[in-house]
């Protein structure tokens, strides 16, 4: 991998709560900070281009996304997106071709102790660097096919279909 594009779109991982988990915004990205503690030895560049919760991800915004990663020249891509509908927006991006892409949340914000941001960050780096071009989904340590994959919201985790 020569050099890993990151684009970030907002969602839970980038989330501050200014009391108990109802009044909040989505704040910087959080994933170049974490990829820093962790001393990664890879190139990376981080794009945000959107700051919002997913649920409020719409067509334009995934156009937006879409286009923004068909047109970097790297052939790897992560992807940072709230849990809700990274799934909608996964299926829009598999209209790209010769990419592999990789989309990955959290679902509790990344500044929160015990936070799961760090774990499928890490578990989506391994992921676009190995697999082959398509787009998937890196979750609860899991890689998914976006067209056989489900958040459960009760469970708050994702499953097969």
């Amino acid at each position: 991998m020569d050099q890993l594009c990151i684009v970030t779109t907002g969602g839970t991982i980038d989330k501050i709560y200014f009391d108990d988990k109802s009044d909040y915004q989505i704040g910087e990205p959080q994933i170049g900070l974490i990829l820093e503690e962790l001393g990664v030895a890879f190139r990376y560049r981080v794009i945000p281009i959107l700051r919002k919760d997913s649920l409020h991800i719409n067509d334009g915004d995934r156009e937006l996304i879409r286009a923004t990663i068909a047109a970097q020249d790297t052939p790897h891509v992560l992807v940072t997106h709230g849990t809700d509908s990274m799934v909608e927006t996964a299926k829009v991006l598999a209209s790209i071709p010769g990419k592999t892409i990789v989309l990955t949340g959290a679902l509790n914000p990344a500044r929160f102790r015990g936070s799961d941001a760090e774990f499928n960050i890490g578990t989506a780096v391994g992921a676009v660097q190995s697999l082959p071009a398509g787009v998937y989904i890196a979750m609860n340590g899991r890689i998914w096919d976006p067209a056989a994959v489900r958040k459960n919201v009760d469970a708050n985790r994702f499953e097969a279909l």
